[in-house]
């Protein structure tokens, strides 16, 4: 996989991409990435790349121009063109899914107050990591990337272990436990002691299910349980009082 970024902060890669699963996909030649410096396709002889919002107001608008000239360079036929804005869709697992078979992705970067509004005629999607605000969708890129990096064959020497991550089965992980067994008086859950593979994959079920149940219910979807989990979701509800 090819992923171009567009920043005006090259830099802000150097040292994220060079350590984890993201220098383990570039080592093993799974994902090349490429950085271009928006300011390179600035027509300002002091390399502007931003200026004041037509009719008023604080903060300064990047412009549509420099990142058009970039793409245009960069962009092929199989480019996927993603910008990172509060306004585009929230990210979700099945979204990383999906990327990680892309062959090449283009992820635009914006700072300050924003990107000029008619950039979205070039670009393919945009995406949210979330309800708030950070600096630059550098932040967000680096996310998406190590994200994709870890679901590539090789990358995670268990690529089981991604697959029951939270969010991958659609639920929240169950808790996990190492040594010592007993800390500050605090046991480990016997089940996981037992040695009995099918009560404790019954319990991490069960875990998955009550932790998404009590802390993110809208991820419980109606068509993603089976019978099983349809009972202990009742079962919950009805010792915590929630049954309608």
């Amino acid at each position: 996989m090819l992923i171009d970024i567009l920043t005006i902060f090259p830099e802000f890669f150097t040292s994220p991409i060079g350590v984890g699963n993201v220098k383990i996909a570039r080592e093993k030649g799974l994902l090349d990435l490429r950085i271009t410096d928006i300011r390179d396709y600035s027509r300002d002889r002091h390399r502007k790349v931003d200026d004041y919002g037509f009719g008023g107001g604080p903060g300064m608008v990047m412009m549509v121009q420099p990142i058009y000239d970039a793409l245009k360079e960069i962009k092929d036929e199989k480019a996927h063109v993603v910008l990172f804005t509060p306004r585009g869709n929230t990210l979700t697992q099945n979204r990383v899914n999906e990327l990680k078979e892309m062959e090449h992705l283009v992820f635009i970067c914006g700072r300050y107050k924003g990107i000029d509004a008619r950039l979205e005629h070039f670009v393919d999607e945009e995406i949210s990591i979330g309800d708030y605000v950070v600096s630059g969708g550098e932040y967000a890129a680096l996310i998406v990337i190590d994200a994709v990096a870890r679901l590539m064959p090789g990358v995670i020497g268990d690529i089981d272990s991604a697959m029951e991550d939270s969010y991958s089965s659609g639920l929240l992980d169950a808790p996990r436990y190492t040594r010592p067994r007993e800390f500050m008086g605090m046991k480990v859950p016997d089940v996981l002691l037992s040695g009995n593979h099918k009560e404790i994959e019954k319990w991490r079920r069960t875990e998955s299910l009550k932790l998404t149940l009590a802390r993110k219910p809208y991820l419980l979807k109606e068509d993603s349980l089976n019978e099983e989990d349809r009972k202990i979701i009742k079962n919950l509800r009805n010792r915590d009082g929630k049954e309608e």
